[in-house]
């Protein structure tokens, strides 16, 4: 239809379509408004979308199924080496329908709330930093295991003279024994997936 025919459309006046136009919110084949193109591109750069259409138009075809960018990015994954830039690049490149602005603007609003409690979380107390948990962690073993090798020195002089026998022997045996005891015990593991939920 012509520009005239595609204001009455939408029920706008045609110095808007010619605006519309000079944003590049058109598209044309030949001199005629390709109606199923400009509506996709009206409604994914207007802010309130496509306005209300007062005349029935053509169906869209439904011969090429396009995914959203969400779920187009649910099957990519994040190669090594690779930026945050590069993977968006890579999903955009696909077969994928853009977010028309409302979309998009209601998915970055949820997003930047969703930080926001993440910050508020984090400086509150209640989330803790997996490198922070994971540093605390190890020192704390460190602590307990290093208490467990300095306990046979401490503890043998004392048993041996309950004992009436050989301090030397009874620290020997004693830092045999607790040598084990670490050995079985092993390194720490930060493994804090299989502990939620």
């Amino acid at each position: 239809m012509n520009q005239s025919e595609f204001a009455a459309l939408h029920g706008v006046s045609r110095k808007t379509v010619t605006k519309w136009k000079e944003r590049g919110w058109l598209v044309f084949a030949g001199d005629e408004v390709n109606v199923e193109e400009s509506n996709k591109l009206l409604n994914r750069y207007r802010r309130d979308g496509v306005p209300a259409v007062t005349q029935s138009a053509s169906k869209p075809s439904r011969g090429n199924k396009r995914q959203s960018v969400t779920q187009a990015a649910k099957g990519v994954t994040l190669e090594h080496g690779e930026s945050a830039g590069e993977v968006a690049s890579r999903i955009l490149s696909g077969n994928v329908e853009l977010l028309s602005f409302d979309e998009a603007r209601r998915l970055k609003e949820n997003y930047l709330g969703l930080m926001a409690q993440l910050e508020y979380e984090r400086k509150s107390g209640s989330l803790v930093e997996l490198d922070t948990a994971t540093a605390i962690l190890f020192e704390e073993f460190r602590a307990q295991r290093d208490a467990w090798l300095n306990w046979p020195t401490r503890v043998g002089p004392i048993l041996a003279a309950d004992l009436g026998v050989e301090a030397d022997r009874v620290v020997e045996t004693l830092t045999a024994h607790v040598h084990k005891h670490i050995a079985q015990l092993g390194e720490p593991e930060a493994n804090f997936s299989e502990r939620e939920g």
